[in-house]
């Protein structure tokens, strides 16, 4: 008997229950998604990526359009801003915004990712006083130049250079200043210490650590990390996945906060119907509150309707639309 002819006769085979009906395939349920728009500040828990945090909260939202802002290593738990609809179109916002993080490192133990998720490469013994840690994290506080670590999402050639580490590649990567805004230590206990840092842009806690380590002589890891601050933003606002899941659906847009919150640094400025809808048609403006030296200036554009978008003085004082948004102004914060 064929493969075929066999599972074709499979209910008369000894033990098969002829009389049971087969069970029709059930079609797999399409998710609808729904337009939202708002931002989401997300408390990541550790040994998730970003991106699976994302599509996690993405997929209980049922949102057309999903971002995040700066992804957060999946050792790393936190504080993770996800942006949904047009919130996506300011991003860019929070990734140049400054951030705050605890850390955790382990003196005495280098790994070759420079995190606990790596393999240890070296041990070395700790005889480290707090008057000299004191000391050497005084020298890592204002601007400083760090070498990017290996295993980091660092472009070269179209490739992570996480990928080239995989591989046992080592490459040459240029030092890149930074700032570090302050650094304060919280605990020590012989060759495990906690601190906490705020710092620019682009500034690797994996690398401040290892540079400790090595300044300290005794080389070190960072075994655990939190974000708590970007921006004007803090992690105790922010909600779990967990809460967000038991949160019943029609209660989850309450959690957004509007698309405007991540512009919130910039001045507002109040147009007219005629002016805003003139806005919206990417007409540049000419405009009475127009004030001369102050080309270049970006400000928060609301219109009758709410939040149009980011406006632009221009050097002749007229106004220039910088990035707007398609609801203009008709929707904030939710479904």
């Amino acid at each position: 008997m064929t493969t075929a002819s066999a599972a074709e006769a499979g209910a008369a085979t000894p033990g098969a229950d002829a009389s049971r009906p087969r069970r029709a395939k059930q079609p797999q349920r399409k998710i609808v998604r729904r337009v939202v728009d708002g931002v989401l500040l997300l408390d990541k828990p550790q040994g998730l990526s970003s991106n699976t945090a994302l599509q996690a909260a993405r997929r209980l939202f049922r949102a057309a359009k999903a971002g995040h802002t700066g992804t957060l290593d999946p050792m790393a738990s936190g504080l993770l801003p996800l942006t949904f609809g047009e919130a996506t179109k300011f991003s860019q916002m929070l990734l140049d915004a400054d951030k705050t993080y605890e850390a955790v490192v382990q003196l005495g133990v280098e790994t070759d990712s420079g995190d606990a998720d790596g393999v240890v490469i070296a041990t070395r013994p700790v005889a480290v006083g707090l008057a000299q840690l004191e000391a050497v994290l005084a020298r890592f506080r204002g601007e400083i130049e760090q070498i990017p670590p290996m295993y980091s999402a660092l472009k070269r050639d179209g490739k992570a250079l996480y990928e080239y580490a995989r591989a046992g590649i080592e490459l040459e990567r240029a030092p890149r200043r930074v700032c570090i805004h302050a650094l304060d230590l919280l605990s020590f206990d012989g060759d495990r210490l906690i601190f906490r840092v705020a710092c620019s842009k682009g500034t690797y806690i994996r690398s401040l650590a290892m540079d400790i380590g090595t300044t300290l002589g005794c080389g070190a890891h960072l075994c655990g990390l939190r974000r708590t601050v970007i921006g004007r933003f803090r992690v105790d606002e922010a909600v779990t996945l967990a809460q967000l899941e038991a949160a019943a659906e029609d209660d989850r847009g309450r959690l957004l906060a509007p698309v405007d919150a991540l512009v919130a640094e910039f001045p507002a400025l109040e147009l007219d119907a005629d002016a805003a809808s003139g806005l919206l048609q990417g007409r540049v403006l000419s405009l009475a509150t127009g004030a001369p030296g102050e080309a270049g200036k970006i400000l928060r554009v609301y219109g009758p309707g709410g939040f149009l978008g980011l406006g632009q003085w221009q050097a002749d004082g007229r106004l220039a639309p910088r990035r707007l948004i398609a609801t203009g102004g008709e929707r904030q914060g939710g479904a």
